[in-house]
C-alpha cells in the first residue's frame, strides 16, 4: 500500500509506463530468485533507493530503471519488513503491523 505522499505518484502516467516497461525488460521474474537460480515471477516494482517526501519529485530516483527492482511477494517483504515479519509460514506483519495472511 502506497504511502499518503506517493498516492499521486504511484497513479502516474508516467509511473504505469516506467513499471510496464520495467517488467518487460526483465522477463517478469524476481530478479532476487534468479539470483538464487530460481525461475519465480515477478509481484513488485520496487525502488531500491526508497521513495520519501524529499526525493518523490526526483525521476532520477523514481523513474530511473537503475533504481528499480521487480521481486515477488516474499523477497519484497523480506527487504522491506526483515525476516522477523514472517510469523509461522503463512503468516506476516504488513506496513501497519497488523497480521496478514500471505
Amino acid at each position: 500500500m502506497a504511502k499518503p505522499y506517493a498516492k499521486k505518484f504511484y497513479n502516474s502516467k508516467a509511473w504505469r509506463k516506467c513499471r510496464e516497461s520495467y517488467i518487460a525488460k526483465v522477463h517478469r521474474l524476481c530478479e532476487q530468485c534468479l539470483k538464487n537460480g530460481k525461475h519465480e515471477p515477478g509481484y513488485i516494482v520496487d525502488h531500491i533507493e526508497e521513495i520519501t517526501p524529499e526525493n518523490i519529485n526526483n525521476p532520477d530516483i523514481t523513474l530511473n530503471h537503475d533504481n528499480l527492482q521487480y521481486l515477488c511477494l516474499t523477497c519484497h517483504n523480506r527487504k522491506t519488513f526483515g525476516s522477523a515479519e514472517v510469523v509461522r509460514e503463512g503468516l506476516m506483519f504488513d506496513d501497519r503491523g497488523n497480521l496478514v495472511e500471505v
